[in-house]
């Protein structure tokens, strides 16, 4: 007669492992993917004429293939891009390679002197995604600092501290965020 083989009781694995498994589903965190906060415009009509735009009221950024940054035509620094931006968009001296302004009437504010600036991105389709999201992000700041300015005049506080609606859309005509971003292609680069 030969000997049998002990068997291990399997019975409960089922339930230890489900056990297990619902146990790392509850404590673990899942990363989700954030996108880029933007509002786009509306559809343009296709018997829209094209606004002529005045050249000193665009600056141009480039990120190319390398992650290289151009600033119109000049080797630019990421660490540089929200003081250039802010620069570039209010233009304290009117100096005139930087863009112009019109006064407007905004409501609740009062006279405005209003950037007609436009942010011309465009990068290469080889250019890294952390790149896109560090030139996205200082555009983003440039435009926040300039907002929270014309808000902590008018209201006393800080762009994102306001409640009121009409007060976050007053500050938003005032300081409009005018960036064109175009079709990624090949810059090119070193």
């Amino acid at each position: 007669m030969a000997k049998k083989t002990p068997e291990l009781n399997t019975g409960s694995m089922a339930d230890i492992s489900f056990l297990l498994l619902t146990f790392f589903l509850l404590t673990s965190s899942i990363n989700t993917d954030q996108g880029i906060s933007r509002v786009l415009p509306p559809p343009i009509p296709p018997d829209a004429e094209t606004p002529d735009i005045n050249r000193r009221n665009v600056m141009e950024v480039l990120l190319n293939q390398y992650d290289q940054l151009m600033v119109n035509g000049e080797p630019g620094d990421i660490s540089e891009l929200k003081d250039e931006v802010v620069r570039f968009i209010e233009n304290p001296a009117d100096d005139e390679n930087l863009s112009g302004h019109r006064i407007r009437e905004v409501d609740y504010i009062g006279s405005v002197r209003i950037s007609e600036g436009v942010i011309s991105l465009q990068n290469d389709r080889g250019t890294s995604y952390d790149m896109y999201i560090q030139v996205q992000n200082e555009l983003t700041k440039a435009f926040n600092e300039m907002r929270d300015k014309v808000a902590m005049q008018a209201f006393g506080k800080r762009y994102v501290d306001l409640e009121d609606e009409d007060h976050r859309k007053a500050v938003g005509r005032a300081v409009p965020q005018s960036i064109s971003e175009a079709e990624p292609k090949n810059i090119g680069g070193k």
